[in-house]
C-alpha cells in the first residue's frame, strides 16, 4: 500500500485487495457477491481483477455499490474510499460539528488546513456560525 502521511493512496484498490485476500476468496467467488443494489448491474471478475492489479477501468457510480456488496463493507465508507482514490478527494467532518442526528461533511484534499478553506469559512459565516472552530480530521482506510 502506498500512503502519504499514512494515508492509502488507493483506499478502494485496498478494499478489493482485503476482500481478496480473504481465504478461499477467488476473483469468481467475490464477483458473485459484487452486484449493484440499486441497478441489478453485476460486476465481472476482470474488472475486478483489473481494480486488483491497479489497472484502468471505468469509475461508474454503479461499481462503488458493487464493491460495497461484495466485500460488506459499508457502502458510505466505500464511496469515501472511492472518492478519495478516483478524484483525490477526502471526505470527512472537517468542521468538527456532526452530532448524532446532523452530519456535516466536506470533501477535500488530503493535507487541508482548516484555513484552506475559505468557502467552507464563508458558509459559516452565512448560517451564523462564524464563531465555529474547524478542525481538519484525518480518516484511516486501512483495515483494523
Amino acid at each position: 500500500m502506498s500512503s502519504i502521511g499514512g494515508e492509502s493512496l488507493a483506499p478502494f484498490t485496498d478494499m478489493v485487495r482485503e476482500a481478496l485476500a480473504v481465504p478461499g476468496a477467488t476473483l469468481r467467488s467475490v464477483a458473485e457477491r459484487a452486484v449493484d443494489p440499486e441497478t441489478g448491474k453485476k460486476l465481472q471478475w476482470t474488472t475486478l481483477a483489473k481494480i486488483k492489479n491497479g489497472e484502468s477501468y471505468r469509475h461508474d457510480k454503479w461499481i462503488v455499490g458493487a464493491i460495497a456488496a461484495a466485500t460488506g463493507l459499508d457502502p458510505v465508507e466505500v464511496r469515501k474510499a472511492a472518492a478519495a482514490e478516483w478524484v483525490g478527494l477526502t471526505a470527512g467532518d472537517i468542521l468538527g460539528m456532526s452530532t448524532p442526528k446532523v452530519s456535516i461533511v466536506v470533501a477535500y484534499q488530503p493535507g487541508t488546513k482548516p484555513e484552506d478553506l475559505p468557502l467552507v469559512k464563508e458558509a459559516l459565516k452565512n448560517l451564523d456560525l462564524e464563531d465555529a472552530t474547524i478542525t481538519v480530521t484525518e480518516e484511516s482506510h486501512g483495515a483494523s
